[in-house]
């Protein structure tokens, strides 16, 4: 059975006709996904999750945070968790870095590639890290230079892009402006968060075309939330764009912190089920990720949302011959 074996040719509609033949999934789950889990979960099944990941044939894995212990404690083992990861050629093991100290770790584990985080909403950012976005960027003027300088590759997280659960609304053209200053500081790539889950297609299609404005689409990627499932039809508006990077989290670990019990994160086995049905390549092995979903859930202990992992695979066959 191939990795591409849920495929079929794509329709020949006109709308279709800038979406990419691959795409890049970037995957979450060992680090947003877990983060927020009250149940502490062993270095052991962590390395378990990770290693199932890239099995599956996932390429880019943000493995932890080197955030204080103090705040998330679900990752206080990340130094040693790096430490006993051992990356395989052409996988990359990322981290997130909130600050300078961050970066001091990260190094000293031996990682390859960092991300940093603020949101495109002054009330958020404000909730979540406790400054401006100002001077969250300028804490970043002092950790993405030296990361670069050192050799590492820095992706940087924009968060409540389609909505702000404090001050409702985000402006396109604020996001677009944060994102450019990040860039300028050095990073690869802007990881564009729906966090409360609120996106639609056509505010999909505004924020996407706002970015192509200014920038190749492989500068930025798409990190959608499932919340009221509406995640798949933004990806598909993004595709139809031509967008080709996405995040999502195995089985749909991680929930939305402003919804208890909702749905979070965007299930990577059901994002890479809609994009191999519709002949877009992933290397990614559809069944392998699949039985990742299931460590997930072992390790966690408890059922994910995601829903591939529990219907399956589809394999199309030909419609059976009419008897005249």
């Amino acid at each position: 059975m191939t990795q591409e074996s849920a495929t079929v040719d794509p329709p020949g509609d006109e709308l279709f006709a800038r979406v990419p033949t691959e795409v890049s999934v970037y995957e979450v789950s060992p680090r947003d996904g877990l983060q927020n889990e009250s149940t502490l979960i062993s270095l052991e099944g962590k390395r378990r999750l990770i290693n199932a990941l890239v099995a599956a044939g996932l390429r880019r894995i943000e493995v932890t945070s080197f955030v204080s212990p103090k705040w998330v404690p679900q990752l206080a083992d990340a130094e040693e968790l790096a430490r006993v990861l051992r990356a395989p050629e052409g996988i990359t093991f990322s981290a997130l870095c909130p600050n300078a100290r961050g970066l001091e770790r990260a190094l000293s584990a031996g990682l390859s590639e960092i991300a940093v985080f603020l949101s495109a909403s002054e009330a958020h950012n404000k909730a979540n890290i406790n400054k401006t976005i100002a001077d969250t960027l300028a804490v970043f003027s002092e950790i993405v230079p030296p990361a670069r300088e050192a050799g590492l590759l820095v992706r940087a997280y924009v968060s409540t892009v389609w909505g702000c659960p404090y001050e409702g609304a985000v402006d396109p053209a604020r996001v677009v402006k944060i994102a450019e200053k990040l860039l300028d500081l050095g990073c690869y790539q802007i990881s564009l968060g729906d966090t409360i889950g609120v996106g639609n297609p056509r505010q999909t299609r505004e924020i996407v075309r706002r970015f192509l404005d200014v920038m190749p689409p492989e500068r930025f990627a798409l990190h959608m939330h499932d919340t009221r499932g509406t995640a798949l039809a933004n990806v598909l508006t993004a595709l139809e764009m031509g967008v080709r990077d996405f995040d999502a989290s195995v089985g749909g670990v991680g929930g939305c912190p402003y919804a208890p019990g909702a749905a979070g994160n965007l299930a990577t086995e059901d994002l890479v089920f809609m994009l191999q049905s519709m002949g877009i390549s992933t290397g990614i092995d559809l069944d392998k990720l699949i039985e990742a979903g299931n460590v997930a859930e072992q390790v966690i202990g408890r059922a994910l949302p995601g829903k591939v992992h529990k219907a399956g695979p589809f394999r199309l066959r030909r419609s059976p011959t009419r008897a005249s």
